[in-house]
């Protein structure tokens, strides 16, 4: 049931899923196909956390950011939704590189990347298999031993364009550096590996919505511009979830809030033992991000240019150089007509780079909105000289900011990407130290996107029913005895 503004949810439930995220809405599809009372709730007024979208006027609607994912994610939706969402799923065309080390064009496959590795940059066809058989056999269990630099420096010592080919797109797709775990690059560009980068065809709004109805489908209540305060822990158990005054009672929440938010606010420390506080302490907020959304005039187009282009003026390659806040790279995600083809003849433009929230965050107002409008003078440079003469097509742009992330997701940081790998580990160990708390945010790099957001949503909704139905055994053993 889709619960209104003055609706009272009607505890208790047996789980509270917080934020509307990919993670927390295949959570609480999946418990309530298990036949669990669920809740979700949802601070905004739309479902879908950074997966979303906003209108302007004339018609104009932009999605967040283009969103390409691996081609895991047509079984991911089909398995924890539905065939219909899985069916929008669709193969994107071409990817652009364009910078002052090379200019290509890829599929994004491991096929073409391989011929692109053997043709353009020398490699012979045996090391570029051994690299590929080397990420395609990482184990998600593995010890993080090996950074990503150590990966490619043992690969392809000294080649500064390889790694800028390779290592790009997954930088600006989930915020790896060359410091991360080489498993956490290594899983992911596999996965984008397979058959190439996919899309949902008809918008976010459009699979948003295909969501809500199943989420309504199969009994989740859902309430909007819902902020949860506080998840309430007592005996060391969950009891509730406190929304404003009120109180609704739940066996299990399923927090789709940042890791460290759900540790250190909505829990609160002293819920949690002193060694899983200091490793808590540890984890890192990933990096943020900036993107400026360019709209078209009425009856205006462009030519097709490929679907996402890297682009940056900067040499040599550094994954510190994406976080420059004079925007030395970025990524344009174009949007044609038959991306919304219900909105008839419209195009778009999203121009996305990685962004360091101390670079905005210590900023005046004046300073503050300079940096802005440095942003999209930039974004609008660049992409002139990519298409001579857009610029006068274009009639709106607006840019956002790890501040404007921030405000929106209350991630803190402004975080684009969740935590650095080593809160994978972290947010698993929440259930261990207080019964019925789970977590399903983007974590570890690994769980982080479409894909990976989701696939942790599922993977946490069986270990919530595992635990209700242990919770439902000892209850009906305990009533046996007593009668008895």
């Amino acid at each position: 049931m889709l619960l209104l503004k003055k609706d009272r949810p009607k505890g208790p439930y047996d789980v509270v899923v917080i934020g509307s995220g990919l993670g927390g809405m295949t959570a609480a599809n999946m418990l309530a196909r298990q036949g669990r009372k669920v809740l979700l709730l949802e601070a905004h007024n739309k479902l879908g956390g950074l997966a979303t979208w906003f209108r302007r006027p004339e018609g104009k609607i932009f999605d967040i950011s283009l969103h390409g994912f691996p081609v895991g994610m047509i079984k991911t939706c089909r398995r924890y939704w539905n065939k219909e969402i899985a069916d929008r799923i669709i193969r994107i065309k071409k990817v652009r590189f364009k910078n002052p080390q090379f200019d290509l064009d890829t599929d994004f496959t491991e096929e073409d990347y391989k011929r692109i590795l053997h043709e353009k940059f020398g490699l012979t066809p045996q090391v570029a298999q051994n690299f590929f058989d080397t990420l395609r056999n990482m184990n998600f269990y593995d010890r993080p031993e090996t950074t990503i630099g150590e990966l490619f420096n043992a690969f392809f010592p000294g080649r500064n364009d390889i790694v800028r080919f390779l290592l790009e797109p997954i930088t600006y797709a989930n915020g790896s550096t060359l410091e991360d775990p080489a498993i956490a690059y290594g899983i992911v560009f596999s996965n984008f590996m397979n058959k190439g980068v996919y899309i949902f065809q008809g918008g976010t709004d459009l699979m948003i919505e295909m969501m809500k109805t199943e989420l309504l489908k199969n009994g989740v209540d859902i309430k909007l511009h819902s902020q949860v305060d506080k998840i309430v822990v007592g005996n060391g158990k969950v009891t509730g979830v406190k929304v404003g005054e009120e109180t609704v009672s739940t066996r299990a929440v399923v927090s789709n809030a940042h890791l460290l938010s759900t540790i250190f606010k909505l829990v609160g420390s002293e819920h949690f033992s002193p060694a899983f506080k200091k490793e808590a302490a540890q984890v890192r907020a990933n990096t943020s991000s900036c993107q400026v959304y360019m709209g078209f005039s009425t009856g205006e187009s462009i030519p097709y240019m490929g679907d996402l282009i890297f682009y940056s003026k900067a040499w040599p390659f550094s994954t510190e150089m994406l976080l420059n806040p004079e925007v030395e790279g970025q990524t344009f995600s174009f949007y044609y007509p038959d991306m919304r083809p219900e909105q008839g003849h419209t195009y778009a433009v999203v121009a996305s780079s990685n962004a360091r929230y101390d670079d905005w965050a210590k900023l005046s107002r004046e300073e503050y909105l300079k940096r802005k409008q440095h942003l999209i003078e930039r974004a609008l440079q660049d992409l002139e000289e990519l298409l001579p003469g857009v610029r006068r097509k274009i009639d709106y742009t607006e840019a956002a900011t790890p501040l404007t992330l921030e405000r929106f997701t209350r991630h803190p940081m402004g975080a684009s990407f969740g935590t650095k790998f080593e809160g994978l580990q972290a947010s698993k160990k929440l259930s261990e130290e207080i019964a019925g708390l789970y977590h399903a945010g983007s974590v570890g790099i690994i769980m982080s996107g479409w894909l990976g957001a989701a696939n942790y949503g599922a993977i946490q909704s069986h270990a919530v029913d595992t635990y209700l139905s242990k919770q439902q055994q000892q209850g009906e053993d305990h009533d046996h005895g007593t009668i008895s």
